[in-house]
């Protein structure tokens, strides 16, 4: 009889989030979409088009965390955390061509301002799409912080500061109907779009800087050596101390010497207590050490070691192969 089916692991916390992320974007994408459809307003256009890349962040979001989930293998020993931050680069990439695209409308529409119509209808759905934006923002930064996730940090992030910019578009669509001062529909477009820059510049960049293995803050560092120095006390000597961040691990690699009259299993036990403290104390910790033992001072006599080769006697004490006359 054929064994049944062994059931289906249940999906982690992360890749939940990062699933309901699509959903998410995907019904605020939709009311934005109603909102410019209805009224042709060049600074709800701009929402539309932001709630696009949304939807493309949450999507490339989902698939990175789903990768860096994954196991290490023998061709990828490190595992695989710097998928989060690839998909957090893709997102910021996107983030800057909406800002370009934004700005080209703009550009059109204060040359030639147009008026919107069905204006309070196409803002009720812009203040609903952005009441879910702002609920799933603050789940999105604060779940991502915990789980130290930059794909769910940098989506949170965006949703943030495209919440804040709806409230101003908003306010400027209000004040454009009540003045009838029609450019102020792209020149609020402008300004979204400036703030759309800005917030995928940054997210590119913080992306780049991970990547290529920036270390961690100094404060961060400062608490790392205070962890070693307390486990290791006196007896060690730090040296060479390197960190990086990948996705949720941190990487902390370093030198430690050790007295030479240590044993094997004395010097093995205080690394595996220095290790066990650094990973409670930095989340998601990866530590790497490499021992050395100190050198042993002995001072120099007639047989002294110096630079690797064995001296004689000092002159004074050299025979010279000459006799005394």
């Amino acid at each position: 009889m054929p064994n049944p089916p062994l059931p289906a692991a249940p999906m982690p916390a992360i890749q939940k989030i990062a699933a309901f992320s699509i959903v998410v974007a995907l019904s605020v994408l939709a009311l934005k979409l109603g909102a410019w459809w209805i009224t042709g307003s060049i600074a709800l256009f701009s929402e539309s088009t932001e709630s696009f890349v949304n939807l493309a962040s949450a999507i490339a979001a989902f698939f990175a965390v789903r990768l860096a989930a994954r196991p290490a293998d023998p061709r990828h020993p490190f595992g695989f955390h710097k998928a989060e931050l690839i998909s957090a680069l893709f997102g910021g990439s996107l983030i800057v061509v909406a800002a370009l695209l934004i700005l080209h409308k703009a550009a059109y529409g204060i040359l030639d301002p147009q008026p919107v119509v069905a204006m309070v209808q196409g803002l009720m759905l812009t203040a609903l799409g952005s009441v879910l934006n702002g609920l799933w923002s603050f789940v999105l930064i604060t779940r991502g912080r915990q789980m130290r996730s930059p794909a769910l940090q940098a989506d949170g992030r965006h949703l943030m500061s495209d919440v804040l910019f709806s409230i101003a578009v908003i306010i400027g669509l209000t004040a454009s109907s009540v003045t009838g001062w029609l450019i102020l529909d792209p020149l609020i477009a402008g300004l979204v779009a400036l703030n759309v820059l800005y917030t995928g510049g940054s997210v590119v960049l913080g992306s780049v800087r991970a990547l290529l293995d920036e270390s961690l803050p100094e404060a961060d560092l400062n608490r790392i050596r205070a962890v070693i120095q307390a486990e290791g006390g006196d007896q060690i000597t730090l040296g060479d101390l390197r960190t990086r961040h990948a996705g949720a691990a941190t990487f902390i690699e370093f030198h430690l010497s050790l007295p030479g009259h240590m044993t094997v299993a004395a010097a093995h036990d205080t690394t595996e207590r220095i290790s066990r403290a650094l990973q409670s104390a930095v989340s998601g910790a990866r530590v790497t050490i490499h021992i050395e033992a100190k050198a042993t001072f002995r001072p120099p006599g007639p047989f002294a070691v110096i630079g690797g080769g064995r001296t004689g006697p000092p002159n004074h004490q050299r025979r010279t192969g000459r006799g005394t006359s």
